[in-house]
């Protein structure tokens, strides 16, 4: 165990990775950012290169730490690769410096869902990223009731936000398009209800998790605006761009079709099942526990997103 506990390490720099940085150095807490590169930091956090494979380097990484937040997610198309060990490192950099673990995660666990998606459905997934998604959850409370570290699971539906470009299946793909007026086809069905958190209140939530002892050694839902359908929040991200809406469904047969040949529509296809049901995500628990909490409309958030994306051009 570290000798000294004076920081927050932050694992991943994308846009949740940032988010939560920010939101710890607005707390008044120091902050370590780690990655691979060592790149991607915010001013006023520390930069550290570190491979989360690697449990001596992150053992170092997390020296000092008090909370560890996990937001490092490899490419979409390597998860049965790298996500367990980066598993297994994080948690034994955690575990090394005593501190807390904070661990962000998807609903893909679930699997498909008939209602609302709560803390206490079974892990019923049939999709191979639902099965790792299960496993990596499961390796985490495993080390927290044998005792290695503390641990915390926050869980949230799709994000979006500045920053998140291509992380997220509403990032550039629907961003750019419609700041230029251009078609956009959505996943699945237009008119199904789909809950979406913005990436600040996905930070927030998993900071107050790291805040709160209450909350270690289970999952909770993070806390997002009411759920809108598809077609509801793109209209908003039209409407911010100044933009009139115009929609369409991209037929599962394309997804299906070309992900014979592309990975990344393959991955894709295999989880079309969120997009043409219902998805409805339930964070009542956290609200009970925590009191409410004072979440982004989505009009607010889309317009800070659709800023970001507007000063931020697609590379050519």
């Amino acid at each position: 165990m570290s000798a000294s506990v004076d920081r927050d390490v932050v694992f991943g720099t994308g846009a949740l990775g940032r988010a939560v940085a920010r939101e710890l150095v607005a707390r008044g807490r120091a902050v370590r950012m780690v990655s691979r590169r060592g790149e991607g930091v915010l001013e006023g956090t520390e930069a550290f290169k570190a491979d989360a494979t690697d449990p001596a380097a992150t053992r170092k990484a997390c020296d000092g730490a008090r909370v560890v937040f996990h937001t490092a997610t490899p490419d979409y198309t390597r998860w049965a690769d790298l996500y367990p060990p980066i598993q297994r490192g994080v948690i034994e950099g955690a575990a090394s410096a005593g501190a807390k673990l904070v661990s962000a995660e998807s609903v893909y666990m679930y699997g498909a869902v008939d209602g609302e998606m709560t803390e206490d459905l079974p892990h019923a997934a049939t999709t191979r990223k639902g099965k790792i998604r299960a496993a990596l959850s499961q390796m985490a409370m495993d080390a927290h009731e044998k005792g290695r570290v503390r641990v915390a699971l926050g869980r949230a539906p799709d994000f979006y936000g500045p920053e998140a470009a291509a992380t997220t299946i509403f990032g550039d793909r629907v961003f750019y398009p419609a700041l230029a007026g251009k078609k956009v086809s959505v996943m699945g069905k237009l008119d199904n209800p789909h809950t979406f958190i913005s990436v600040r209140d996905f930070a927030r939530g998993l900071v107050t998790l790291g805040e709160r002892d209450e909350a270690l050694g289970q999952a909770w839902h993070l806390p997002c605006a009411p759920t809108p359908t598809q077609r509801e929040l793109a209209t908003m991200i039209f409407e911010a761009a100044g933009q009139k809406p115009n929609l369409g469904e991209a037929p599962s047969i394309v997804f299906k079709g070309i992900g014979l040949f592309v990975p990344i529509m393959r991955e894709l296809a295999e989880m079309l099942y969120q997009w043409e049901r219902p998805y409805r995500f339930n964070h009542a628990k956290f609200d009970r526990a925590f009191g409410p909490s004072d979440v982004l409309p989505h009009r607010e958030a889309i317009r800070q997103t659709v800023q970001w994306f507007r000063e931020h051009p697609a590379p050519k």
